[in-house]
């Protein structure tokens, strides 16, 4: 079906429509095969709402990515054009089993601006093919008898130069039980066996389709590194959420920075596929101290505040994590840190909590000059309690980078840096 002439692709929020077997056919008329691929922007119509969201985008990000995705649908046609020959009926008598799924196809291709249209679609092409020959493959692996699991497809990015990369998994078959094929695709693509690339939660976020959970993801990417002599920037490897006061209709508003803190940690974990388990609410967070034996029953329900010590007890008990803790016996101390956490961003990657007096706060990475030990941390900030506005936050400072000033240079501070399971 694929390959025939009814095969149709229409892109989407525009009015062209794309017979890819039939010499790129397209209407409307001005559309030719060669046609280059960024020409098609002038046919996709853009609500006012995403337009506004990025031009205020393009004035925050001062590197902003040349990537667009053009999303396409595809279709087949039912009507055919022409004389149509008689139908013939004939009949066989015999037992047959018969199954029907849907098949949830999704391609990814990528091509420059200056690709012709019909390298686009044959491409394109190529890729449906390749996958329903992968679905097929994944389906006739895990058939029980009569029972069918849908194959679904995963699209991965991975470290350049190799890019996107789409994977079949069977539905209903858990991460855990995949591991040999995971193992497989971590040789074929020459990747280290101590970091997760290929679980379903590290699939590809396209940069247009929203979070449907609301929570900001990584808001730290859109700010401009601090320069220093010689200096480098360590920071968190992945993808986390922006966790603080007053979400999720709880009012900690003066007591939970550190369980927003410890939620944002959780979160890193949940979606670089080391555990499957939920984020953890304020509730489990005190039940789980009150289960390992730090806290009286009491203390569920309660507004009291938590510190290094208890997110260190709490990742372990929840998540299975453990945790180095580094004391700072004063504030000032922090400025000779440098190396010990360029060191962690490297090799954990990581965000770290930190409490200190009664504070907590979220490092997400260090900007460090080995030569003049300049340093400059950048901080994710727990305590703001207004909505999920990606400008305010960057602008007034919630997340950004702090000088060795930041920290109180008297008080004395624990710093708990989660250590990362080296599995795949």
């Amino acid at each position: 079906m694929v390959k025939s002439e009814s095969c149709v692709l229409t892109i989407c929020d525009s009015p062209v429509i794309i017979w890819p077997n039939r010499g790129v056919y397209a209407t409307p008329e001005e559309i030719s095969p060669n046609m280059l691929c960024e020409d098609i922007h002038q046919w996709i119509q853009i609500d006012e709402q995403e337009s506004a969201g990025k031009r205020s985008a393009k004035k925050k990000s001062k590197k902003s990515s040349a990537v667009s995705v053009i999303n396409l649908r595809l279709m087949m046609e039912a009507t055919k054009t022409g004389p149509l020959s008689a139908p013939i009926l004939s009949k066989t008598v015999q037992k047959s089993h018969f199954l029907s799924a849907t098949l949830p196809i999704d391609c990814v291709v990528h091509t420059t601006c200056n690709d012709t249209i019909k390298d686009a679609f044959e491409r394109l092409l190529e890729a449906l093919t390749h996958q329903l020959c992968q679905m097929e493959k994944v389906i006739l692996q895990h058939m029980k008898g009569t029972t069918l699991l849908v194959p679904k497809p995963f699209h991965f990015l991975l470290p350049e130069p190799k890019g996107l990369v789409t994977v079949v998994y069977p539905e209903g078959v858990p991460d855990s039980q995949l591991e040999t094929q995971r193992k497989e695709l971590h040789q074929q693509f020459e990747l280290p066996n101590d970091w997760p690339y290929f679980r379903r939660s590290n699939a590809y976020h396209f940069p247009n389709e929203p979070y449907k959970d609301g929570y900001l993801r990584n808001p730290h990417l859109v700010l401009t590194h601090p320069s220093l002599d010689n200096g480098k920037v360590y920071s968190v490897q992945g993808i986390y959420s922006y966790r603080h006061y007053m979400q999720n209709h709880m009012d900690d508003n003066g007591w939970g920075c550190a369980y927003r803190s410890l939620q944002t940690i959780c979160s890193w974990f949940l979606q670089q596929g080391y555990v499957e388990r939920a984020v953890p609410t304020h509730k489990e967070i005190q039940q789980a101290l009150v289960d390992v034996g730090d806290k009286q029953a009491s203390f569920v329900g309660s507004r009291q505040w938590i510190g290094s010590i208890e997110v260190q007890a709490v990742l372990n008990h929840l998540l299975g994590v453990t945790s180095k803790i580094m004391f700072v016996s004063q504030g000032s101390d922090l400025a000779s840190k440098g190396r010990e956490l360029a060191n962690h961003f490297l090799t954990e990657g990581t965000p770290i909590m930190i409490g200190g007096g009664v504070l907590a706060h979220t490092i997400l990475g260090v900007a460090w000059s080995e030569t003049t030990g300049q340093i400059r941390y950048l901080i994710l900030d727990p305590h703001y309690t207004g909505a999920e506005d990606l400008q305010v936050i960057t602008d007034k400072g919630w997340c950004g980078w702090k000088g060795p000033d930041f920290w109180d240079q008297t008080a004395y501070y624990n710093l708990c840096m989660p250590q990362r399971p080296k599995v795949i």
